[in-house]
């Protein structure tokens, strides 16, 4: 059953990729980042198909991928290529012009980052670029984020050079969203939210905590760097909808309390996601 949701996800996650791609990037005359960007670059002066010279960019990767990582890796990068190259060009006929490009820019990377975050989180990968720094990072030991930037620039300079300044600053937007998109999918988006709390009265707020927020809180042990007394920290972890209570419930027992509340970007256990 996991295997046959995994595919499902690729092939959906393909599809809406390709739409995002076709409907607002391509029909604009846009581009993105990795080998997805340099293929609609080429396309652009060629007018050959994207999903084809996506595949062709990908061939000689796969066969460095099967001598340095094995059939397996290759199979799930194969997997996804495939996949979106095949739905790109189902899609082509799939068109939005618009004379407001930040439109086409803002949605085509909002769909394209949700198409390619559900097939990252079924388990395959669009190959291109992650094969190229995986490997670069193996050998030479470069970071991965550097080359990705790195190839990112360069598709955003050959946008510039071929296309005009404009077109290039568009594509930097939906290279953005397009990134911002991707890394909730991969962080989760069970949003919550860290509070951390220093307070004399810890042993009341716990309390209220437990019997008001039906949440449970965590004591750590610390001491003042000034003062060198020993005192209770409370780590606390709730939904985003109940942080105004819990300031509230804060207030109302220790006024002078000091709080610090982070972001969660996912959160797995016992009140939360399995």
């Amino acid at each position: 059953m996991k295997t046959i949701l995994s595919y499902l996800g690729i092939a959906v996650g393909s599809l809406i990729t390709a739409f995002g791609l076709n409907y607002f990037i391509v029909a604009n005359g846009l581009a993105e980042g990795g080998f997805t960007g340099l293929s609609l670059v080429i396309h652009y002066l060629t007018n050959w198909s994207i999903g084809g010279i996506l595949l062709v960019l990908n061939i000689p990767l796969f066969i460095i991928s099967f001598i340095m990582w094995g059939k397996k890796f290759v199979f799930k990068s194969l997997l996804g290529v495939l996949a979106l190259s095949v739905a790109i060009d189902l899609t082509s006929g799939f068109s939005f012009q618009t004379e407001d490009l930040l439109i086409a820019a803002l949605y085509g990377g909002v769909l394209s980052g949700v198409g390619i975050g559900i097939v990252l989180r079924s388990g395959a990968t669009t190959g291109g670029v992650d094969i190229i720094a995986r490997l670069i990072y193996e050998k030479i030991g470069i970071s991965m984020g550097k080359v990705y930037f790195s190839f990112d620039l360069a598709i955003i300079s050959m946008v510039a050079y071929f296309f005009g300044l404009e077109k290039s600053l568009y594509t930097l937007v939906a290279l953005y969203v397009f990134s911002v998109v991707i890394d909730r999918f991969i962080e989760g988006g069970n949003e919550a939210r860290e509070v951390t709390i220093i307070s004399k009265m810890d042993q009341v707020i716990v309390n209220a905590i437990i019997n008001k927020l039906e949440r449970g809180a965590t004591i750590l042990k610390g001491s003042g760097a000034y003062t060198g007394k020993e005192k209770n920290v409370l780590y606390v972890v709730i939904s985003k909808h109940e942080l105004l209570q819990l300031k509230k419930i804060i207030k109302e027992i220790d006024p002078k309390a000091f709080i610090i509340v982070n972001n969660v970007y996912e959160v797995l256990g016992e009140g939360f996601r399995p």
